[in-house]
């Protein structure tokens, strides 16, 4: 698997060889709009609630598994 720095360094040869102008504008505003989202995002008294209820079903061992619940949805909508 590659690392961080050898993807990051593959870019820079792959932008340095690009001669386009428009299309190294376009990928600057992707680079910086994708640096952007990664900003703390302030979330809701609604969402911290949810976050706090999951880590207490976490604590409590109410879990079950990813192929317990593809199954139970596709029950679900089977059923509709």
């Amino acid at each position: 698997m590659a690392t961080v720095d050898s993807i990051r360094n593959g870019f820079l040869e792959k932008i340095g060889s690009i001669k386009n102008k428009d299309f190294l504008k376009a990928l600057d505003k992707l680079i910086s709009s994708s640096a952007s989202e990664s900003e703390k995002i302030e979330l809701t008294n609604e969402q911290k609630a949810m976050l706090e209820m999951s880590e207490k079903d976490i604590g409590s061992g109410r879990l079950i598994s990813q192929e317990a619940m593809n199954k139970r949805n596709l029950e679900w909508l089977n059923a509709m």
